[in-house]
């Protein structure tokens, strides 16, 4: 029971922690979008978004090695595409909100 309950507790902080890097690296994506495309049709902003998706299985390696029990090394195809749409639609919704309200940063 309690070696149940360890594994569940685990997976839930391993989701936890995977979902909140990739919804931050989106929103920090679209700030930066925000500030170094000139408008919607500047592909820039995609690239920015690339690499805030690149950018993070390293730093996910990073906590795995600082003591997180992330099990990157256990990532399939699903959990790779999780982490690529989270961040995808965080981006774009926030840089949507961004380019509406004429923000600048």
């Amino acid at each position: 029971m309690a070696t149940d309950t360890a594994e569940r507790r685990a997976a839930h902080i391993r989701g936890v922690t995977v979902t909140a890097i990739a919804c931050l690296a989106g929103v920090v994506a679209a700030l930066v979008s925000s500030m170094v495309a000139s408008g919607a049709g500047d592909t820039l902003g995609v690239y920015v978004l690339a690499g805030a998706i690149i950018v993070q299985f390293p730093l996910l390696q990073g906590l795995e090695m600082a003591g997180l029990e992330l099990d990157i090394e256990d990532f399939g195809a699903k959990d790779y595409l999780y982490v690529a749409f989270m961040t995808f639609a965080l981006w774009f919704v926030c840089w949507a909100i961004l380019l509406e309200t004429g923000a600048s940063l």
